[in-house]
């Protein structure tokens, strides 16, 4: 469905965020149940959300494949720069993703080498098993 002009902004059928943010309409109501987003209205039966709600969406999105439970998540929406143990927790986690980050790269770099490498057995190949830092 198009975007309706509410008198004081563009408001977004559930139907159309979903397709947006490629979430289910159920998603997208369990979401506000727990207060990740918040409805602007409704139009008739259906719900209604503030175009803001797909960057919100994005940032929730995000923040769980980063490995934020949605309690977290919920915190960081609602922090302010006074808020020194979600910061703390936040460096924590980059951190992690950053060792993540070496880890699935030297597993790219191993892999795309075993896919050309006529060394037998393969895992026994030192590049290969440099890569991986064995």
């Amino acid at each position: 469905m198009p975007a309706t002009i509410g008198t004081d902004r563009v408001r977004l059928d559930i139907a159309d965020v979903a397709a947006r943010t490629g979430m289910a309409a159920s998603g997208l109501r369990y979401y506000e149940k727990r207060g990740l987003i918040e409805s602007a209205g409704r139009n008739g039966l259906r719900r209604t959300y503030a175009l803001d709600v797909v960057d919100r969406i994005t940032v929730i999105s995000c923040a769980k494949a980063a490995g934020f439970t949605l309690a977290q998540i919920a915190r960081f929406l609602a922090a302010t720069p006074s808020d020194t143990e979600l910061r703390r927790r936040m460096a924590e986690r980059a951190d992690e993703l950053e060792a993540d980050i070496a880890r699935l790269i030297r597993m790219r770099d191993s892999l795309r080498h075993a896919a050309t490498c006529d060394h037998v057995p393969l895992v026994e190949c030192p590049e290969f098993k440099g890569e991986l830092g064995i």
